[in-house]
């Protein structure tokens, strides 16, 4: 029996813009009619944001976040909800001055950037172990501020999916794991192609993944062209698979995406003909060591 495999699809990002795909989810209710539809073409898990649907930046509001959750548990879906924690942590430094911050910084405290998380209790969420440069911003989270929010989300009984964006942020999960701050089984991310991050290639992915601990779940992504390559090889070497417009608008060279049930269908595809098989939301429960749904 062909091994199962976990799609996750990432649905709307906070970088993302209308203007790069015109179906991009902006609103509670586009968010979570996208995750309702990506589960239904596949994905396992949906990975969301929440947006503020008059700037369509990236929000932390708890009331964005209870309603996208809300209308997907109403809907009868049974996908399995990952909710990010990434926003609050952006520093742009001023020109003039760059001990000062300048517009666009959403440095917040690593408690307010879980509150959302203690307060719904999804099954999952995301911990970002990096600080790298990324566009405009300093994306930021200390050693100090990610313990804290690991200490939050532990105590909300939510799975955190470890999101290494390059080689010092798995030093950085190994050392918490060590320390006892993360627990084992741990779920990670390979984030790949992010400009100046790990790139994405076959050589980085087998690296990365080599230096996994033991018995942990992980997956990997390719942003933008590299989304199917990355997902072909993360597959072959073992990997779970994430597609999603947060990461890519193409369906295919220069032909935009219909939305992102499309990128789920054709992530389906390409597992099925390498020879494997797709995962229900229970089986990728199972996986990861979550309770099934009744």
């Amino acid at each position: 029996m062909s091994r199962k495999t976990i799609i996750t699809c990432a649905v709307t990002g906070n970088l993302t813009t209308r203007e790069q795909h015109p179906r991009v989810p902006i609103t509670p209710e586009e968010i979570a009619n996208a995750a309702v539809e990506a589960g239904r073409a596949g994905a396992a898990i949906v990975h969301l944001h929440a947006r503020d649907p008059k700037t369509e930046k990236g929000s932390m509001d708890l009331g964005l976040f209870r309603e996208i959750v809300d209308r997907i548990r109403d809907s009868g879906s049974d996908v399995v909800v990952n909710l990010s924690t990434g926003e609050g942590g952006r520093f742009v430094p001023d020109l003039e001055e760059p001990r000062n911050a300048a517009p666009g910084t959403t440095l917040a405290p690593p408690e307010l950037r879980v509150a959302h998380v203690a307060a719904l209790k999804p099954e999952i969420c995301t911990l970002d172990l990096n600080t790298m440069y990324s566009g405009t911003a300093v994306v930021i989270n200390t050693p100090r501020n990610v313990e804290i929010m690991a200490k939050v989300i532990r105590e909300a009984g939510v799975l955190p999916e470890l999101e290494i964006f390059d080689s010092g942020d798995l030093h950085l999960a190994k050392d918490l794991l060590a320390r006892g701050v993360l627990a084992m089984p741990a779920m990670f991310q390979i984030v790949l192609g992010v400009r100046y991050g790990a790139p994405a290639n076959p050589e980085t992915l087998f690296y990365l993944a080599s230096q996994l601990p033991q018995g942990c779940v992980w997956a990997s992504f390719g942003v933008g062209r590299h989304e199917f390559p990355m997902l072909a090889q993360s597959w072959l070497l073992g990997g779970h698979v994430r597609v999603g417009l947060e990461d890519n608008v193409y369906i295919s060279k220069g032909v935009l995406a219909r939305d992102n049930a499309q990128l789920v269908e054709k992530a389906v595809t390409i597992v099925e003909n390498l020879g494997g098989a797709i995962a229900t939301p229970d089986e990728a429960r199972a996986i990861l060591g979550l309770r099934t749904q009744a």
